[in-house]
């Protein structure tokens, strides 16, 4: 198993900050991540599942581990500081995708209650052990309820812009209102497509991935005309992905905050786009770990630092 080292954090060693939300493209300096092995990708009962969960395919673990260690040593290489969520027997495959569980805010972590219901174990263990590292619990989202931190993009720190579809439905996006108004926070509803249906994994941060301030990359036939005004309203720029690595999952991109972006290899196309637009670009393979898993760097990660 890959050793993660914690790297030193330079703005948290000064404030004393453990956690901190409301920005998808500052420097990132502690994120949570979750490997194969301890998600069971090398069990058979777990394993087993693949097709029920929408997997392309049963997935090929040691691909899928060492894929994943090239990914947590760019987050590493970035500075950032990786906390690994301890192994859980309720919790299934699509666990390694561990942004969608939990949203990492400035008061705490809110419980995500995923709309895929083999995901609702995440949830508690991600409090739970979030807590054991200094980041409380500020709320939790409680049935009829549904979210999904995959729907979830901040567009600044007091605007948060939630994806209303099959994984986040109105009553999740209503409590979120309500956890956030009292601290100043604006909270949108984005509608999504029906796109490839209520089985797949559809989620609003698959069509955009905000790369710094100014600049988002989008999948712009797929996004919604409300959501595209929006966005310009406010003064972002687009980068289009390749149509063509769509399946891919080329829209799915971790910014590492100082025009750095973490993208999958495969991508080749999109990723010669944003290196043309002034990023600088690191990959790592994702075929297992990513695509067959319908799960981008950003779904497997949870940042819960940025400066």
């Amino acid at each position: 198993m890959l050793e993660t080292r914690r790297q030193p954090l330079p703005t948290s060693s000064e404030t004393g900050l453990a956690f901190n939300g409301h920005s998808m493209v500052g420097v990132l300096q502690r994120v949570l991540v979750y490997s194969p092995r301890s998600a069971g990708w090398d069990q058979a009962a777990c394993v087993s599942a693949w097709l029920e969960l929408g997997f392309h395919h049963a997935p090929a673990f040691e691909a899928a581990q060492s894929q994943h260690n090239a990914l947590v040593k760019e987050l590493q290489n970035a500075g950032a500081e990786i906390i690994e969520l301890p192994a859980g027997d309720a919790l299934s495959l699509d666990s390694v995708y561990t942004h969608d569980a939990s949203l990492a805010t400035d008061f705490g972590l809110i419980l995500m209650r995923p709309g895929k219901a083999n995901r609702a174990a995440e949830a508690e263990h991600h409090g739970l052990s979030c807590a054991a590292e200094g980041v409380p619990t500020f709320g939790a989202i409680m049935a009829p309820g549904t979210t999904e931190a995959g729907d979830i993009v901040w567009l600044d720190a007091k605007t948060l812009l939630i994806g209303h579809g099959y994984r986040t439905n109105a009553a999740g996006i209503a409590q979120m209102r309500a956890l956030l108004a009292p601290k100043g926070v604006e909270v949108l509803s984005a509608p999504l497509p029906y796109g490839p249906g209520p089985s797949a994994c559809l989620h609003l941060m698959s069509l955009i991935s905000l790369l710094d301030e100014r600049t988002a990359l989008v999948d712009l036939p797929w996004l919604a005309v409300e959501t595209v005004e929006l966005l310009k309203a406010r003064g972002l720029e687009f980068v289009e992905i390749d149509y063509s690595e769509r399946d891919t999952l080329a829209c799915n991109v971790l910014a590492l905050g100082g025009k750095r972006l973490l993208a999958i290899q495969e991508n080749r196309r999109t990723n010669e786009r944003l290196r043309r637009a002034g990023f600088d670009v690191r990959t790592f393979p994702g075929s297992e770990i990513c695509i067959n898993g319908s799960g981008g760097p950003t779904c497997l990660t949870r940042p819960l630092l940025r400066g």
